[in-house]
């Protein structure tokens, strides 16, 4: 199986926030060249892990992006799972909208069986376990990440 890009933005903001100091703030745009990510799109992801509730947000001049405790205890399983807007892995419909094998077809219940075995295999990783090198040098160098430019 495989994650669109923005799950795999947000899981590197989630690792890359939960490698920093508590008490951290970090800008989006520092955050976008840690993770090797355009501005816009960690923005858009920033604003959809703040929803989850797994990251905080501090406006104004001194402000920035924390990891929550709720961010720091989440699993890669579940935060794929809330970040998947797909009804189906298979996009087996005509331009009616109409399964044509609807009545005979076990594929879209096979494929979601599929998925969910996929995150459950992924439910007992929690992020902030991933970053192994809590060096200060920069997450996406210890990823592996080149930074844009």
């Amino acid at each position: 199986m495989r994650i669109n890009a923005f799950s795999d933005v947000c899981l590197r903001i989630v690792m890359l926030l939960s490698a920093a100091p508590e008490s951290e703030l970090e800008t989006t745009r520092h955050i976008a060249t840690q993770v090797g990510t355009p501005y816009n799109h960690v923005s858009k992801a920033i604003i959809k892990l703040r929803e989850l509730g797994l990251v905080e947000a501090v406006r104004g001049r001194a402000g920035g992006v924390r990891i929550s405790d709720a961010g720091r205890r989440a699993t890669v399983g579940w935060v794929l799972r809330q970040l998947d807007t797909r009804a189906d892995l298979a996009d087996c419909e005509t331009p009616d909208g109409v399964c044509p094998l609807i009545d005979g077809c076990g594929l879209r219940t096979a494929l979601r069986r599929a998925r969910e075995a996929f995150y459950a295999a992924l439910d007992d990783i929690v992020i902030s376990s991933l970053p192994r090198n809590r060096s200060n040098q920069p997450v996406s160098l210890t990823l592996g990440l080149r930074p844009p430019g």
